[in-house]
């Protein structure tokens, strides 16, 4: 069966990252310039729509009237080193990254989809480094990003911190899960390290400052085959 929303895709020629991306927006089958859509931009943009079934997802919710209109775009990384350089909290082009969202994609996708172009009406979603990176963009521009969506998200004294410290995430919609696996997770730097207990600790934070905030432990590990089953309900409670 074939896909009933359109794939088109732009180049971007980041002066922040000093390289050129390439975004895959994803527009669902009523796309019209005449409705407004809300926006979700995607990190892990090729694994959020080949393993995690992300356009799929979105012909099904849209058919079923259960999410309101909304386009997907998605952006990918190089290998596992430049994602950990563009979406760690430590990484050498972390701030760089968070720019090109902001000041570069945003701006472009704006310019090209018909909008709200507010930021109760933009997500930010990733799984791993990419929902750490998700929340971190949106706690740095509040006013352009209002949801996010983080499925097993790195969590470090880093992010602990910036939402600690935030007076604007108790406006956002965050959806958040971990599994119960994740204790012994691989990373690049050849590390193993548990992702569960600073997921509850920043669950803990945030249900204190957020008013909308859906938070999940799965009976699962770090893979996709968790993530893509759970994608379907995050979407949902996010858009629905």
């Amino acid at each position: 069966m074939g896909r009933k929303g359109t794939m088109i895709e732009r180049e971007i020629d980041s002066q922040y990252l000093h390289e050129t991306l390439t975004i895959k927006i994803y527009r669902p089958e009523n796309f019209s310039p005449l409705y407004k859509y809300h926006l979700c931009i995607v990190q892990d943009g090729n694994d959020y729509f080949q393993l995690g079934r992300l356009a799929t997802y979105s012909d099904e919710l849209h058919e079923e009237g259960e999410i309101e209109d909304t386009i997907f775009a998605g952006i990918h990384y190089k290998d596992r080193y430049d994602r950990r350089e563009k979406y760690h909290p430590d990484g050498e082009r972390n701030e760089a990254y968070m720019k090109f969202l902001r000041f570069e994609v945003v701006p472009m996708l704006d310019e090209e989809l018909p909008g709200y172009y507010l930021g109760g009406s933009r997500a930010l979603m990733g799984d791993s480094l990419g929902g750490t990176i998700s929340l971190m963009t949106a706690l740095k521009y509040p006013n352009t990003f209002g949801r996010v969506i983080m499925q097993s998200p790195y969590v470090d004294e880093t992010v602990l911190q910036m939402v600690r410290e935030s007076k604007d995430v108790s406006a956002m919609s965050i959806y958040h899960t971990i599994g119960l696996n994740e204790t012994e997770v691989p990373t690049t730097d050849g590390e193993k390290k548990d992702f569960l207990e600073p997921n509850r600790e920043l669950n803990k934070i945030l249900r204190e400052k957020t008013n909308e905030y859906t938070y999940y432990e799965l009976d699962g590990d770090h893979t996709w085959k968790y993530w893509q089953k759970d994608l379907k309900r995050a979407l949902v409670k996010i858009f629905g």
